[in-house]
């Protein structure tokens, strides 16, 4: 498998060319499948595929992570794009979704109109679902572990009131390969603890390989300051070293002061994937 980071917060040093926004998206290949997962916040993740010579029309399926415009607002690009792949997400209830902090609020939600205007490719997933051979979307997440402190400023609007995000909008991708799962993570407002806990759960004899994506360790991303205290990320950094699993690449919402306790307690483990970074795993 080969992963490509599209769009990230940062960018390899090698590659100036790149552009970078405060998003995510993942090109994806496997032996039989191309897949874009999360799209990022516009048409960055487009323009820097051309200059990775990756061909976002032959993508074969996207994937939204969860319904923040960090993840979901570029796909109005993609579906212009490519014409032939159905994009995924998780049913859910209509909501507005806000961050809001020491008097500041602001609508993070995706644009609904990007919804309404392609329904004909959208697919809407309520249960854990193989869309595609070895290709797994999972919509119930373990709550075994607490959820990210930096969930704590996030907020939906519904015809409930505004209430704490419970992130019901969440999925998980687990792709199966001959030697193992390839977990990828999204934002894991859930929790990647929780996420990781849900996959060997589902896949009890299956080796998890790889865990891919952002992990939400950030607290305010304004000031890039950590969820929590270091001790909480201590915390996160030895359960998941427990997990007999080979690698970690993260980088978006866990923070950079965050990935560096992680790092500390991870060491070679954990890999930081900017935009323009390409693994195979």
């Amino acid at each position: 498998m080969k992963i490509t980071t599209l769009v990230d917060n940062s960018r390899l040093d090698s590659r100036k060319d790149l552009a970078v926004e405060r998003g995510l998206s993942l090109h994806i290949e496997t032996a039989n499948t191309q897949l874009l997962f999360d799209a990022g916040n516009g048409r960055t993740f487009c323009d820097n595929a051309l200059l990775l010579d990756i061909h976002i029309a032959e993508v074969d399926l996207a994937v939204l992570s969860h319904r923040h415009h960090d993840h979901c607002n570029g796909i109005a690009h993609f579906v212009n794009v490519n014409h032939k792949a159905k994009v995924y997400m998780r049913e859910c209830e209509d909501k507005d979704y806000y961050f809001q902090a020491y008097g500041f609020k602001t609508n993070v939600g995706l644009n609904k109109t990007i919804l309404e205007r392609n329904a004909h490719r959208m697919e809407l997933i309520k249960n854990t679902t193989e869309i595609a051979p070895n290709v797994h979307l999972i919509t119930h997440i373990e709550r075994k572990y607490p959820q990210p402190a930096g969930n704590q400023y996030l907020y939906t609007h519904s015809k409930q009131g505004i209430e704490r995000d419970t992130f019901d909008h969440e999925l998980i991708l687990v792709i199966e390969e001959v030697n193992g799962l390839v977990v990828f993570t999204g934002c894991a407002h859930s929790g990647v603890l929780n996420m990781i806990e849900t996959v060997v759960n589902l896949f009890p004899k299956q080796k998890i390989k790889a865990v891919v994506g952002g992990f939400h360790l950030v607290g305010l991303p304004v000031f890039n300051s950590i969820g929590g205290t270091k001790h909480d990320i201590e915390a996160v950094a030895r359960a998941l070293a427990e997990y007999p699993i080979d690698r970690f690449y993260t980088g978006h919402c866990t923070g950079m002061k965050a990935y560096t306790i992680l790092k500390g307690v991870l060491g070679d483990r954990l890999e930081h994937i900017p935009t323009g970074r390409c693994v195979n795993i």
